[in-house]
C-alpha cells in the first residue's frame, strides 16, 4: 500500500484525472456546438483518458527526476523521491514507459490531437530538463499546460480536418483562459514556498526580483482575472449552453469565492499560509471544472 501512494504521488494522477475531466469539457462543449448532443464516442473518451493520465505522469515522474537535489534542499517530503519511497531510476523508467504510450494513444483520436499533444509533450520535456530553473517562463508553461486540454478536448470531435478550430465554441477558449490564469496564480504561489531552495539553487523565480509580498499581489491578480472571465458565459448569449445555466453560476460561483478569499489572504496577510491555500486553490479549480461539465449536460 504504502509503495503504491508513493506512485500516485510521483505521477500526481489526481493531476491527471483534472486533465481528463477539461478535455470531456471541451469535446462535449464542441460536441454540442457542432453536432447537437452531448454524445460523445466510447474509444475516444478511453483514447483522452490514457493520453491525459500517461502524459501527465510520465512528464511529472521526470520532473522529479531533475528536481530531486532542489527538492531536498526544500524539504519537500510530500515527494517521494525525497523520502527515498521510490528510487531516482524507477521514475526515469516510468517516464520512458509512459511517455510514448500517451503520444500513441493521442494519434489513434486523430490527427490534430496528436500535434497538440506531441508538441505539448516536447515542451514538457524541455521544461523538466532546461527551463526548470528559469521560473518565470515556466509558471507561464504549467498555466498552458492547465489550459490546453480543453483546446484538445475541442479538437476530438473535429475528425481528421486538422487545425479546424474555427468551429470550436468560445466557451472553450474562455475556460482555457481561466484555466491558464488561475494555474499562474498556483505556480507563483509555489514559487514563494520554494523561495528559500531556489536561491540557493539560483532559480530565477518572482519572488527573487520583485519579493514575496508583491509576488503574493500578482497570484492575486491573476486569480482575480480569472474570477472575472468566469461570469462571461452565464451573461453572454453566444457562449451557447452556459448562457444563464443555473447549475453552472451556482458551482462556478463556489469557485470564484474561493478563489477570492485566497485572494484577499495573499493581499493583507503577510505570511499566509501557502500550502494550505495551494491545496484550496486547487479543490477550487477542481470545482470549477466541474462547473463547466455540469453546466454542459444540464443545458444540453
Amino acid at each position: 500500500m504504502k509503495k503504491l501512494k508513493a506512485i500516485w504521488q510521483l505521477m500526481r494522477l489526481e493531476h491527471g484525472i483534472m486533465l481528463f475531466i477539461a478535455i470531456v469539457i471541451g469535446s462535449l462543449i464542441s460536441q454540442k456546438t457542432l453536432y447537437d448532443n452531448t454524445n460523445l464516442p466510447l474509444t475516444n473518451i478511453f483514447l483522452t483518458f490514457f493520453t491525459a493520465l500517461f502524459l501527465e505522469a510520465s512528464t511529472f515522474a521526470l520532473n522529479d527526476y531533475y528536481d530531486l537535489e532542489i527538492d531536498r534542499i526544500n524539504k519537500r517530503t510530500d515527494r517521494p523521491l525525497v523520502r527515498g519511497d521510490i528510487s531516482p531510476k524507477t521514475a526515469l523508467n516510468l517516464f520512458y514507459i509512459l511517455f510514448p504510450l500517451g503520444l500513441v494513444c493521442s494519434f489513434f483520436v486523430n490527427m490534430t490531437c496528436f500535434i497538440i499533444a506531441l508538441v505539448t509533450a516536447l515542451i514538457s520535456v524541455l521544461y523538466d530538463v532546461k527551463m526548470k530553473k528559469i521560473k518565470l517562463v515556466g509558471n507561464f508553461y504549467i498555466a498552458y499546460i492547465m489550459a490546453i486540454p480543453f483546446i484538445f478536448g475541442g479538437a476530438t470531435v473535429l475528425g481528421n480536418n486538422a487545425f479546424s478550430f474555427e468551429t470550436i465554441n468560445p466557451a472553450i477558449y474562455i475556460v482555457a483562459l481561466i484555466a491558464f490564469l488561475a494555474g499562474a496564480g498556483r505556480e507563483i504561489m509555489k514559487d514563494v514556498m520554494d523561495f528559500e531552495g531556489d536561491l540557493t539553487k539560483g532559480v530565477k523565480s518572482f519572488p527573487r526580483y520583485i519579493g514575496i509580498r508583491a509576488s503574493n499581489s500578482i497570484a492575486a491578480v491573476f486569480y482575480l482575472l480569472a474570477i472575472a472571465l468566469s461570469f462571461m458565459p452565464f451573461f453572454l448569449i453566444g457562449f451557447g449552453v452556459y448562457y444563464q445555466n443555473i447549475a453552472y453560476f451556482i458551482l462556478v460561483f463556489i469557485t470564484d469565492t474561493m478563489l477570492l478569499s485566497t485572494s484577499l489572504q495573499l493581499v493583507i496577510k503577510k505570511q499566509p499560509n501557502m500550502k494550505f491555500h495551494r491545496k484550496y486553490t486547487l479543490v477550487a479549480i477542481f470545482i470549477g471544472l466541474l462547473a463547466f461539465l455540469v453546466g454542459a449536460f444540464i443545458g444540453g
